[in-house]
């Protein structure tokens, strides 16, 4: 009986310290894991490695300026008022080469929104088009609201609350081709393989991932969040 107590504690104590990991409750400098390289993101840990920028500005500005796949200035916090807010966020202008204006998006979330464009959207770009993206849409990043389209989360804020959700709408083509996800979601070209082949990639990163056929809400964009749920539609 004792030895399946000592292993059940033994599971809760590690359950435990991945979730305080998980939710990047560690600063990096106390952790055992090597910080974020956006050129070179160890797999097996990457979602720890981004979660240790969600509160860490210092982190934060030496993993932007240490790379050319983000390019981003960081922004002043906003302290949360009835859930809504920012910490440690900054302004994107350009992610895996291609141009991307966005408001305040915080750190984490941009760290993976540079990492699925530098390996999953460059890379399927090539791959079916023979070329890169050099530009992407999104539909916001902040915004002070509750969760939308959904009957059972109704009630509760939404990731773009705090600025750690963005949604995506349109890519360009280097030769200036459109791609839309509320047009050419349901093709059987090309450009639907694309957005399909890129929706399942920001599972990579992101921890909820959800497109066209999660609701109608996202008929016309990809959400990508870091919130503390996880979901790959």
């Amino acid at each position: 009986m004792r030895v399946f107590i000592r292993l059940f504690l033994g599971i809760v104590v590690l359950v435990g310290v991945g979730l305080v990991f998980r939710q990047g409750l560690v600063p990096a400098k106390y952790t055992p894991l090597p910080r974020l390289d956006l050129e070179n993101p160890l797999p097996l840990v990457v979602d720890w490695q981004i979660a240790e920028l969600r509160y860490d500005r210092e982190l934060c500005r030496d993993t932007i300026q240490g790379s050319d796949i983000l390019k981003a200035r960081q922004v002043a916090d906003r302290p949360l008022a009835k859930g809504c807010g920012w910490t440690n966020a900054v302004r994107v202008r350009e992610v895996g080469g291609a141009k991307f204006g966005a408001g305040q998006l915080s750190c984490q979330a941009a760290a993976a929104l540079a990492l699925w464009v530098q390996y999953e959207v460059q890379p399927a770009a090539e791959r079916i088009f023979g070329q890169r993206v050099a530009s992407m849409q999104n539909f916001g990043t902040y915004s002070c609201r509750n969760i939308i389209g959904s009957r059972f989360w109704k009630n509760r804020r939404s990731e773009h609350a705090t600025a750690n959700a963005i949604d995506i709408a349109r890519f360009r083509l280097a030769d200036g081709t459109g791609i839309s996800v509320l047009k050419d979601w349901k093709g059987k070209d090309k450009k639907a393989e694309f957005l399909r082949a890129v929706n399942r990639g920001g599972c990579r990163f992101f921890r909820v991932t959800l497109g066209p056929e999660f609701n109608r809400a996202h008929r016309d964009h990809f959400h990508f969040d870091r919130g503390q749920l996880y979901s790959c539609n």
